[in-house]
């Protein structure tokens, strides 16, 4: 075989045919193979239904005997730190590896499909030969979990048609098994609903909104979102700039709506550490949004009370330990928005 290793890197949001015909050929290229499922810890959202643990089951299932040869790990996201996201992947490629006691230097490669979106980030490790797989005529995994949430008619049967026997059957199982699959219905209405406001305007509209880091006494301050998208998660508290309010007035007037937060307006902009743009194009499921995020900082002092208002259900301090936990609670990339100030564990 030509390698020892092939590395494999997907979401699998869900695991469709195309993705199938990928693992069946590296396979066939190597001893071994390793799938790293992205966007790991991530909460439950219409982008991302399933969690790491729920798609290596998939995975599993759909290889049947044949994953007796592929180790699976999850791979978290580090949406504003490449470097990080990358030296995670060789990491654990790297222990993977170790842990199988493999002798002497491994033949490692990158398999994937031929697509100019697998081109863009697999160029971070030119060190790895590439094994480019022709497209399959299948649906993509956008494709089918718009089917899924919408219930639109004929996609039960594009489903069964485009996704393996066994993942079908587990999708299926958790549409009408899960509590989950209602909640995330419902979020995918409201954002169909939202997009469709917005079909008339002559050009994809680009959002622009902010968000406020404020860090006092160890503790960051966040909100617990009372309405969809993201209904229930924690998150920064901030909001859409108005066409009339300059960003910086708009975080101060965001944070006091939702926090109560009684400090002084001259007091909380000295306090402004710093101010950073995070743009991730898929960072919101609403559209393209910008957001502006400004990092107060408070480094001794008790803590001032708050309380949610305005679409903040409940406001509420976290300790920095107990935020660095979160990843799985918080809402769009306000944990990758967080970690960068404070940052990682």
């Amino acid at each position: 075989m030509r390698f020892d290793y092939l590395v494999f890197i997907g979401r699998f949001q869900p695991v469709h045919r195309g993705q199938l015909s990928i693992l069946r050929r590296a396979l066939e290229e190597s001893r071994n193979v390793i799938v790293l499922i992205g966007s790991a810890n991530r909460p439950r959202n219409i982008r991302n239904p399933w969690t790491a643990a729920e798609r290596t089951v998939m995975l599993r299932s759909a290889l049947s005997a044949a994953s007796e040869r592929v180790r699976f790990a999850p791979l978290r996201d580090h949406l504003y730190n490449e470097n990080a996201w990358v030296g995670v992947v060789q990491s654990t490629v790297a222990r993977l590896i170790a842990e199988d006691g493999f002798p002497g230097d491994a033949r490692i490669g990158l398999i994937s499909g031929d697509d100019e979106a697998s081109a863009e980030y697999l160029q971070a490790f030119p060190q790895w030969p590439r094994v480019e797989v022709p497209h399959t005529d299948t649906l993509s995994s956008t494709e089918l979990r718009q089917h899924y949430f919408s219930g639109d008619a004929g996609g039960r049967h594009l489903l069964e048609a485009n996704a393996p026997p066994a993942v079908f059957e587990m999708i299926e199982a958790f549409r009408t098994g899960s509590p989950a699959y209602a909640g995330l219905v419902e979020e995918f209405r409201f954002v169909q609903q939202y997009r469709k406001g917005w079909e008339s305007a002559p050009y994809p509209p680009t959002f622009v909104t902010v968000d406020a880091v404020v860090v006092h006494s160890g503790h960051v301050l966040l909100v617990k979102r009372g309405a969809q998208p993201g209904l229930g998660l924690w998150a920064l508290p901030g909001g859409f700039v108005r066409h009339n309010e300059s960003i910086p007035n708009a975080v101060l007037r965001e944070l006091r709506e939702e926090t109560r937060l009684k400090i002084p307006a001259p007091v909380l902009r000295g306090s402004i550490k710093a101010c950073e743009v995070f743009d991730h194009p898929n960072r919101s499921l609403r559209g393209r949004t910008i957001t502006h995020a400004f990092h107060f900082e408070f480094p001794t002092g008790a803590l001032p009370a708050v309380k949610g208002g305005d679409d903040a259900a409940k406001a509420r301090w976290f300790t920095l330990a107990e935020v660095r936990q979160l990843e799985e609670h918080m809402y769009e990339d306000h944990f990758y928005i967080v970690e960068h100030f404070i940052g990682s564990a």
